[in-house]
C-alpha cells in the first residue's frame, strides 16, 4: 500500500503482492472476445514502458481505456498517480479491476461504461483546469484501445480538440494511444509519404503527434494479425488551420475521396454540378494549389488555403456548405433507378422490331 512519508523524501506507492495479469485471466476466465477486437498485453516492461511514453505521471490525474485485465492499470498505479480512473465496456473484467482497486484504496475509480457516450466533461476534479496557453494540465489519457474503435474514438477527441470540450475543458490534456500500426503511420505521415491520408491532416493540424514504439503482434494474447504502435498526442495552443473542424473535416475529405488522381478530382466534390467546374478553378486558383497534385502531395498550408477560402465562399452562398456530394449521387441513382423501372416493358413484338 502507500508507504508513509518518510522526511525530505517523495512517498513511493508499491502495489501489494497480487496474481499476475495471466492468473487474473484464467481466475476469470476471461477470454479476448474477436468480435470486440479485444488483445490482452500481459508483458509489463511493456505496459510500463508505454506508461513511460505518456510521461511524469507522479501525482497525477489518468483515465485509462478499456483496462480489460488491467496490465496496464499496474503499470499506471506503479507511476505514482493520485487518480485513476479506469472506463471499461465489457463487465466480465470488473471484478478484476475492483482487485486492484482494493489494492490501491482511495486511488482508483471504476466506471462500467462506453468511452464514446461517457461524459469526460466531469471525469476529473475542477481544480486541475488550465488556460489553453498554458502548459498541458497534470491530467492523461492512456488506452491500449480495441483497434475497432481507435478510429473513430481519435476523430472524435480531435473534434473535442478542436472545439475545447470533453476531455479538453481542462486545457491541453496529453494522450498516449495504442493503434495498428498502419493507422500509427497514417497520424504521423508527412507530406508525399505513401500513408499520407485523413487522419494525418486531421491530427497534425490540431495536435503534435509522436509515433513512440512499435509492439510485435506476438506480445499480445490472442495474437493479432498486425503489429501495434504507441502514438502520442499534445494538443497544439493554436490550431494550424484555424476554422471549424466541421469544416476542414469536409475539405479534408474531399480531397483523399480520390487519393490516386489529382488533388482537383477530389475539390470538385465540394461543388453542386452547375458551375462545379468554374468553382474548383476558382477555388483552387485563389488557395494557390496545383491541380495536377496528388492528394498525399498538399502540405499543411496548401489544406490552410484550400480551407480558408472554401471558408470565404461558403460565407458568401451560405447553401454551399450543406452541399453533399455523395447524397447528391445517392439521389440521382435513385431516381435513374425509379425511372428505369417505372419504364413499360416492351413486348415481344416490340423486342424484335
Amino acid at each position: 500500500f502507500c508507504l508513509m512519508a518518510v522526511p525530505g523524501k517523495v512517498a513511493a506507492f508499491h502495489l501489494p503482492p497480487l496474481p499476475t495479469v495471466g492468473e487474473i485471466i484464467k481466475l476469470f476466465r476471461l477470454k479476448a472476445q474477436k468480435q470486440l477486437s479485444q488483445n490482452f498485453l500481459l508483458d509489463l516492461r511493456l505496459t510500463d514502458k508505454i506508461v513511460r511514453q505518456a510521461g511524469e505521471l507522479k501525482n497525477a490525474h489518468v483515465c485509462e481505456v478499456g483496462p480489460g485485465p488491467g496490465g496496464i492499470t499496474r503499470s499506471i498505479l506503479s507511476a505514482g498517480v493520485e487518480q485513476l480512473l479506469l472506463i471499461e465496456k465489457d463487465a466480465r473484467f470488473i471484478p478484476g479491476l475492483q482487485m486492484l482497486s482494493e489494492a490501491a484504496p482511495g486511488k482508483v475509480r471504476i466506471v462500467h461504461g462506453d468511452i464514446l457516450t461517457y461524459k469526460m466533461e466531469k471525469a476529473f476534479p475542477k481544480h486541475l483546469k488550465k488556460n489553453w496557453e498554458d502548459d498541458p494540465p497534470d491530467i492523461h489519457i492512456i488506452g491500449n484501445l480495441p483497434l475497432s474503435v481507435s478510429t473513430p474514438l481519435i476523430i472524435k477527441w480531435l473534434e473535442n480538440v478542436s472545439k475545447k470540450d470533453g476531455p479538453f475543458i481542462y486545457g491541453r490534456t496529453q494522450m498516449t494511444l495504442t493503434f495498428q500500426k498502419e493507422v500509427a503511420e497514417r497520424l504521423t505521415a508527412n507530406p508525399g509519404g505513401k500513408q499520407r491520408s485523413r487522419l494525418s491532416i486531421m491530427s497534425q493540424h490540431l495536435c503534435t503527434v509522436e509515433n513512440c514504439f512499435v509492439i510485435p503482434g506476438q506480445a499480445f494474447v490472442p495474437k493479432p494479425e498486425v503489429d501495434v504502435a504507441v502514438v502520442h498526442f499534445t494538443p497544439l495552443v493554436q490550431p494550424k488551420i484555424q476554422q471549424p473542424f466541421e469544416l476542414v473535416e469536409k475539405v479534408v475529405r474531399s480531397v483523399f475521396q480520390f487519393r490516386r488522381k489529382y488533388c482537383f478530382r477530389g475539390i470538385e466534390t465540394l461543388f453542386p454540378e452547375s458551375g462545379r467546374l468554374k468553382r474548383t478553378e476558382q477555388l483552387m486558383m485563389t488557395a494557390n494549389v496545383d491541380p495536377t497534385l496528388r492528394p498525399f502531395q498538399l502540405s499543411m498550408s496548401h489544406f490552410r488555403n484550400l480551407c480558408n477560402t472554401y471558408r470565404k465562399m461558403c460565407d458568401e452562398d451560405p447553401s454551399l456548405f450543406v452541399y453533399n456530394y455523395r447524397e447528391d449521387l445517392k439521389q440521382k441513382k435513385m431516381k435513374s433507378l425509379l425511372n428505369s423501372t417505372s419504364q413499360p416493358k416492351q413486348t415481344e413484338e416490340e423486342n424484335q422490331l
